[in-house]
């Protein structure tokens, strides 16, 4: 038996690319909006979307389940408009990878866009930039270190996340089967070479992705001393 599981480990590449191409627009918009408004029930935003992070993803992954499910209105109207059920299909894993991951996106690139000094905003604004301008030539360059650190600390989360992935998706090969998933479906069956290999590679991909994350948020802190 092969040591490495490649299908299920190119299904979780193909995840974590796809939930990272979701959540670079939503991350910029809510981290922008999280960042710079101050609005009724902001406390209350921030939490629900740092919710992930201390929640159990089985707890993450049940409500998911019954939200995704055939019972809800929701779960109805999807099954009805593509013909066939959001559960248990790689479209359901794609939409909870995107929803457990929010925290990891928005957070580094809300703390991104709050350590632009104000006076640097407003001197564009003075200068007649629409606030299009000022986002595309002075905001996002200044914060893009958060933005790819919040990409990647998604993606890499992506490829090790194993509770809300089993719960929602189940273990279909080539449809939800991950990397994390085959690693468990590897110990059960008592192959202990394989698993070690597939934990090897994502411990070294979780090390890289947290030096890459390092390296950024000490360029942030550089960048304003």
């Amino acid at each position: 038996m092969a040591l490495m599981d490649w299908p299920a480990f190119a299904l979780s590449l193909r995840l974590g690319a796809l939930t990272i191409l979701i959540l670079l627009p939503v991350g910029v918009i809510l981290g922008r909006l999280l960042a710079y408004r101050a609005f009724a029930g902001k406390s209350l935003a921030e939490a629900a979307v740092a919710l992930p992070l201390v929640l159990p993803p089985t707890v993450i992954g049940y409500y998911l389940l019954v939200s995704f499910g055939g019972a809800s209105v929701f779960g109805r109207a999807y099954q009805a408009l593509f013909g066939h059920s959001l559960v248990f299909s790689f479209e359901g894993l794609l939409a909870a990878s995107v929803l457990v991951n929010l925290p990891f996106a928005i957070q580094p690139m809300q703390r991104a866009f709050e350590a632009i000094p104000p006076d640097v905003r407003e001197a564009a604004a003075c200068s007649g930039m629409s606030p299009w301008r000022v986002l595309i030539r002075i905001e996002l360059p200044l914060a893009w270190p958060g933005i790819v650190t919040g990409l990647v600390l998604s993606f890499a989360h992506t490829l090790g996340e194993f509770g809300v992935v089993l719960m929602v998706g189940g273990s279909i090969p080539g449809q939800t089967k991950t990397i994390a998933i085959s690693i468990y479906d590897r110990v059960q069956a008592f192959d202990n070479a394989a698993a070690g290999a597939m934990s090897a590679l994502l411990l070294a991909l979780s090390l890289v992705a947290l030096g890459v994350t390092f390296m950024l948020s000490r360029g942030i802190g550089r960048r304003y001393v």
